[in-house]
Order: structure tokens, then C-alpha cells, then sequence
């Protein structure tokens, strides 16, 4: 194995793991931080409401995005599995496809939300106040697509293969200069919000031409040739079968956020950037946790494609270790430091309460959601997405649903709103167990490679 790939099929599972999803924390908390760092400009130097309008786009952005982000992690576990089978050939036409796929998928998502920006956020209940900002934020962010998944597909064809470290490396260079570009653009320029978006789309579109530089120069069997660019059949039918259902999972739990979303809008400006600062606190701990749901996913694919199926118990095991000491330990730290947390994003102690609340009801048991994501990322890696899907369809989609239209309606306080979190996190991940079950025992019983 090469200095910068992990080999995920020989040697003892925890430390491999463990090596494996510390650089993809790493790169997730990097991207995080910049993140904040843009929201922290935009809520301290940009006309008051700006931050509400930024976080008001969030949910209806996840909601465009996530079904195609769906077909990346097909991508993932289909190029993985073919590297730990040892397939060359399909290796190649599985990345060329991916990279291909990546753009499409770009700009149909950039005309799809450029046509239903204003609609969706008078969907959501947008107050007035910050609608047009809103607007503006989510149009020049989504022009943004096309890069924005270029790098997304290209990192998940580098994750399968084991390289974790260059991707850290990328995103760490768009970093620094995305959070330089905000602080030209919103504070001496005074761009608001708008300048936030285009320091984003700048910093984007370097991710994607430094990860291109790479695929095309490397001499890896993953690597992407000009000529080589075109659409596989039977690669894309795989990517499909297995990427399509984690997107339509992904855009449930989106479209349950974006109904949640609206409900908190409805309690106003203050509350949302209440909810909007403490959401920031809490993409950290979901991010870490998403993590080692990722690095499942990836050990569970190459094991499978190299015959070892019955290794991927162990790796289901070793992670839900993993995932639930770093969701307890950072959700519990992240209330218990709430205050300090908050007043970097916020100014008006008005808004610190709402936060507060927020964080005691989703951060401290957000380790429920971690196990429930490292069970659907161990389905996905045996090659199971339809399992994942309709759990998440009863679990997440029609159940937030029925709470916000019967449990929160008859009791519209923000506390009823944040536990339908913990509550579906609950009865997802247990469904997602029962699933894994069945599927590990019927593929360690009949031997076969998926």
C-alpha cells in the first residue's frame, strides 16, 4: 500500500479504522470551520437578519443537493469494491462514469434551483424581512453546482481507493482562500450575503480544478483519461442501484428538516438565528460521526469485493464503538460550553436561549444518529440501499411528518419541535439493525459477492 492509502482488508479493523476516518474528520471539521468562519462574518460585519438569511436557505438547499450526493456514494462503494476485487478495468469505467455523472448531476441541480429559489423559500414561510437576501444567497451558491460536485464525486472516488489525505490537503488550500474572499467581499466591500455566496463559488471551483490536476495526472487504475469520459452501462446501472436510494433517503431527511425548518420560521427572526447558530455547533458533531458512517461504508465495500463479507460484523461493531464515544463526548461538550459556542455567531443575547434549547435537545443525543448512520452506511457497503430507503421513508420522512402535524400542532413549543429528532434517530437506527441482520446473515450464508 502506498504512504497515503489505507489497506482496509488485511490487519486489525479498529486501528485501521480509526486511521482511516481521523483525516475524514479532519477534512469534514476544516470544511466546517470555514463554514463557520463565513457565518461568523456574515453575522457580526453584514446587515442585521443576514445570518437568518443564509441559515434560511440551508434546509432547501440540502433538499436540491443530497439526492444527487445519493449517486456519489454509489460511486464510493462501487469503485471501492471493484479496487478490493482487484478489477482494473472495471475500476477505471466505474471512476470515468462517476466524474461524468458528477457533472451532469451539477448542472441539473443548478438550473433545478436557480427555477424554484423565491417559490421554495415562500414555501418554507421565509419572513419578509429577509426573503430577498435569502433568494440572492441561494442563487449565486447554486451556480456554484457543477465544481461544488465535481470535487464531491472526485473525493469519493479518492475515499474507495483509501486516500483520505489528499483531499484534507485540497480542501484545506479552497479554505483559507474562501474565508479570505468573505472577509474582502463582506466587510470592506460590503457585499453581504451575496459576497458570502461568491467567495463560496470561488473557493469551489479551486477544489475542483486541484482534484481534477490530480485524477488526471495520477497513473492509479482509478485515474480519469479525456478520452476514457463517457458513460459505462453497467457501471452506471450499479451506481444507480445502490446511489439512488441513498439520495431519495437523503432527500427525506431534507424535506423533514426543510418542514422543521418552516415550523421554526414561524416562530421568527430571532428564533431562527438561535436555531441557525446552533445548528453550526452541531454540523461539527454530526460531521465527526458522519465520518466513521463513511469509513463503514468504504471498509464494508472493499471487504466485499475481496470475499470477505463476514468481516463486515466486526466492522459494523468496531464503528458503532467509534461513532458512539465521539457523539457523546462532543454532543454533551457542545451544550455544556453553549454559551461561550453561540456568542461567536451571535450578538443579540436575545437569540442565546433559543440556541440553548436546541442544543440540549438534538446535540446530546446526537450519538443515536451517529449509530443509525454507520448502520446505513454498512448496508450501503454490502451493496443493500433499498433497505436504508424505506427505513428512512417510515422513520424519518413519514414520521416527522405525523409528529409536526399531530404532536407539535397540539403542542407548538420549540422543545416538542427538537425531540422528534431524537425520537426518529431512535426507531431508524433499530430498523437499520434488524435490516443489517437479515442481509449478513443471507450473504455469509450463501458466500457470493455482490
Amino acid at each position: 500500500m502506498k504512504r497515503n492509502e489505507i489497506d482496509m482488508i488485511n490487519g486489525k479493523l479498529l486501528p485501521n479504522l480509526i486511521r482511516f476516518t481521523l483525516p475524514i474528520i479532519a477534512t469534514g471539521i476544516l470544511q466546517l470551520l470555514y463554514n463557520a468562519a463565513d457565518m461568523v462574518v456574515v453575522g457580526k460585519f453584514a446587515p442585521a437578519g443576514s445570518l437568518a438569511a443564509v441559515s434560511a436557505t440551508g434546509a432547501l438547499s440540502n433538499l436540491v443537493v443530497n439526492f444527487f450526493l445519493g449517486f456519489s456514494v454509489g460511486a464510493c462503494v462501487v469503485v471501492a469494491k471493484h479496487i478490493g476485487a482487484a478489477d482494473v478495468k472495471r475500476t477505471s469505467r466505474a471512476s470515468h462514469t462517476s466524474m461524468v455523472l458528477s457533472i451532469i448531476s451539477g448542472f441539473i441541480i443548478m438550473i433545478l434551483a436557480l427555477c424554484i429559489s423565491r417559490p421554495a423559500l415562500r414555501w418554507t414561510g421565509t419572513p419578509d424581512d429577509i426573503i430577498d437576501r435569502a433568494d440572492i444567497y441561494m442563487k449565486i451558491y447554486f451556480l456554484g453546482a457543477p465544481v461544488n460536485m465535481f470535487y464531491t464525486f472526485g473525493a469519493a472516488v479518492l475515499r474507495a481507493a483509501g486516500d483520505i489525505k489528499r483531499p484534507l490537503f485540497i480542501l484545506s488550500i479552497s479554505g483559507v482562500v474562501n474565508f479570505i474572499l468573505n472577509l474582502i467581499f463582506v466587510i470592506p466591500f460590503k457585499m453581504g450575503v451575496a459576497g458570502a455566496a461568491i467567495a463560496t463559488v470561488i473557493s469551489q471551483a479551486m477544489s475542483a480544478v486541484l482534484i481534477g490536476i490530480y485524477l488526471f495526472k495520477t497513473d492509479k487504475p482509478y485515474a480519469i483519461r479525456r478520452k476514457l469520459l463517457k458513460i459505462n452501462k453497467a457501471e452506471l446501472k450499479e451506481i444507480v442501484r445502490i446511489g439512488m436510494p441513498s439520495g431519495i433517503q437523503s432527500c427525506l431527511f431534507a424535506f423533514s428538516n426543510t418542514l422543521i425548518q418552516s415550523s421554526i420560521n414561524s416562530f421568527g427572526t430571532l428564533v431562527i438565528e438561535g436555531s441557525a447558530a446552533a445548528s453550526n455547533i452541531e454540523r461539527f458533531v454530526y460531521t465527526a460521526m458522519n465520518s466513521v458512517s463513511q469509513s463503514t461504508m468504504t471498509f464494508t465495500s472493499q471487504n466485499l469485493g475481496a470475499g470477505k463479507a463476514k468481516r463486515s460484523k466486526n466492522i459494523l461493531f468496531c464503528s458503532i464503538g467509534i461513532v458512539s464515544v465521539i457523539g457523546i463526548v462532543t454532543g454533551g461538550l457542545a451544550y455544556v460550553f453553549n454559551e461561550p459556542l453561540l456568542k461567536i455567531f451571535l450578538n443579540d443575547p436575545a437569540t442565546f436561549e433559543y440556541g440553548a434549547i436546541r442544543l440540549l435537545y438534538i446535540a446530546v443525543p446526537y450519538f443515536l444518529c451517529g449509530i443509525m448512520d454507520v448502520l446505513a452506511g454498512s448496508l450501503r457497503g454490502l451493496g443493500r440501499s433499498i433497505f436504508p430507503m424505506i427505513v428512512s421513508l417510515l422513520g424519518a420522512g413519514a414520521f416527522r411528518v405525523v409528529w409536526i402535524l399531530t404532536v407539535f400542532a397540539a403542542n407548538p413549543t420549540l422543545e416538542v419541535l427538537y425531540i422528534s429528532y431524537p425520537v426518529s434517530w431512535l426507531l431508524t437506527g433499530f430498523a437499520h439493525f434488524v435490516s443489517f441482520t437479515i442481509v449478513y446473515k443471507k450473504i455469509t450464508k450463501e458466500k457470493t459477492k455482490i
